[in-house]
Order: C-alpha cells, then sequence, then structure tokens
C-alpha cells in the first residue's frame, strides 16, 4: 500500500509539473513574438503564432488532464478539430455563416483551402470558453436547468467569439485571410461575429463536454485577455481593436473571476 501511495504522489508531482511546464512555455512564446518580430523580421510572424496555438493548446490539454481521462480529451480535441475545419471549409467556400472571406497562402500547410492551424486555434480557445461558461452558468436558476446545455453553448459561444474581437483585425492586416466585402468593424463585416457565435455554440453542443477544470482554464481565457490587449494597443498599433478586445472578453473574464470569488466566500462562510 505504502507504494502505491508513493507512486501516486509521484506521478500526480509529474502532472502538475507537466501543466506548468507547459503553461511556462505558452507564457514565454507570448513574450518572445513582439522580440522576434522586432528583432529578426516580421516574416516570423506566422511560425511564431503556430508556436503560440501549439503551446496553449498543449497547456489546455493538460490542464484538462486534471479531471478528464485522455480518451475523453483525444475525443473532443478530434471532434472539435474537425468540425472546425469544416465549419471554415464550408464558410470559405459559401459564405455561411461568417461571410464571403478567403484564406491567403501565409498559413502552411493547408487542406480544402483551410491552414490547419485554424481548427486547433479553435479548439484553444473554445476549451477556456467551456471554463468560463461553467462559472457562470454555477448558478443557474432551477427552472432552466432543463435548458443547461443550450444555455451552457450559447454563452461559451459568447465567450469564444469575444477572442476574435483581436483576432479578425489583427491577422488580416497581416494578410493571413481576407474579405471580399469588408465590414464595419476595422474592415471586418458584423456578421462574422454572428458566425462565430452560432459556430461555437454548435460546437459545444456536439461535444457536450463534462465539468471542466475551472480556475487553470480560466486563468488561461484571462491571460490571453490581457496578452492580446497589450500585443495589439502596444506593439502592432491597433488601438480600437485592442480597446474592443479588452473590454468583450473583459466582462467574461471579470464576470467569472468575481463569481469565483463569491462562491469560495460563501464556501468559506459555511464553514466556519
Amino acid at each position: 500500500m505504502k507504494k502505491v501511495i508513493v507512486a501516486g504522489v509521484g506521478i500526480g508531482g509529474l502532472a502538475a509539473a507537466l501543466r506548468w511546464q507547459k503553461l511556462g512555455f505558452w507564457l514565454l512564446i507570448w513574450v518572445l513574438t513582439p522580440i522576434g518580430l522586432w528583432t529578426i523580421d516580421e516574416a516570423m510572424f506566422p511560425f511564431l503564432a503556430a508556436l503560440g496555438v501549439l503551446a496553449q493548446l498543449g497547456a489546455v490539454m493538460a490542464i484538462l488532464r486534471v479531471q478528464w481521462p485522455w480518451e475523453q480529451i483525444l475525443r473532443r480535441i478530434v471532434l472539435l478539430t474537425l468540425a472546425a475545419w469544416l465549419v471554415e471549409f464550408w464558410g470559405s467556400k459559401t459564405g455561411f455563416p461568417f461571410g464571403s472571406y478567403q484564406y491567403t497562402d501565409v498559413l502552411q500547410p493547408q487542406l480544402g483551402g483551410v491552414p490547419l492551424l485554424i481548427p486547433l486555434a479553435w479548439a484553444m480557445m473554445l476549451l477556456p470558453a467551456w471554463a468560463v461558461a461553467d462559472v457562470l452558468l454555477s448558478s443557474l436558476h432551477p427552472r432552466l436547468n432543463k435548458f443547461y446545455p443550450l444555455v451552457f453553448a450559447l454563452v461559451s459561444g459568447l465567450a469564444f467569439t469575444a477572442w476574435d474581437l483581436y483576432l479578425d483585425p489583427q491577422m488580416v492586416s497581416r494578410g493571413m485571410w481576407f474579405w471580399k466585402e469588408p465590414g464595419g468593424y476595422f474592415g471586418i463585416p458584423w456578421a462574422n461575429y454572428l458566425g462565430w457565435w452560432f459556430s461555437a455554440s454548435l460546437l459545444t453542443l456536439l461535444a457536450r463536454p463534462p465539468v471542466p477544470p475551472r480556475e487553470p482554464l480560466l486563468l488561461i481565457y484571462t491571460l490571453t485577455w490581457l496578452f492580446q490587449a497589450i500585443g495589439l494597443g502596444f506593439f502592432w498599433g491597433q488601438t480600437g481593436p485592442a480597446i474592443a478586445g479588452l473590454a468583450g472578453m473583459g466582462v467574461f473574464a471579470l464576470a467569472a473571476w468575481l463569481r469565483l470569488w463569491r462562491i469560495h466566500s460563501r464556501r468559506q462562510n459555511a464553514a466556519r
């Protein structure tokens, strides 16, 4: 029995170290990206963006391992990436549900005209958005319990879509994709955001996620919120999208942390 306990502690410690390692690597990429673009070459952006997506997805998967078995993690990652690729493929070919857009050849490799990095980016941010929704809906009114999967999907979709207030203006300005009929949000059609909300909500309904690890995934969401604002606002001269994204994602990040603080306060008061 003693050996089993020792082994269990060792495995748990190794898993925790791995999570912190992946999180640290992801944060390092965030720090090195503006430095690399300034000191070496702006042409490095696609490589650094790909590295950042993979690092964040790795950190998210390591965090999920706290509560989910690997089978559940891989099943949902595969489902999300395949479904996201299909949505992007359909959207870029038909204009539904995002509006008429097209990827350039900057991001490689591609399948069907869709960079393979894009579906991975969906997965890396939709999973933290699930944690945001789980926290915000933790005290859902009993009358709404039967509608919980739909409400959860819609709130997750909104939290995910708020990230695109940063993403689309940044990537369009860097030539990753372009809009055939530019719109009113810094050249991005407003229909794009309805499309993001619809698609992210639909993918969440399809994935039917179990309860995610709240605090660590919320930390991922919050750090993305802050780093994007700093990157766009201070390093890349996109003040408008930086302010809009700061407000949009900030509503969800701050509301979720406030909700967590209230939950912990009530538990502490109940334990006294």
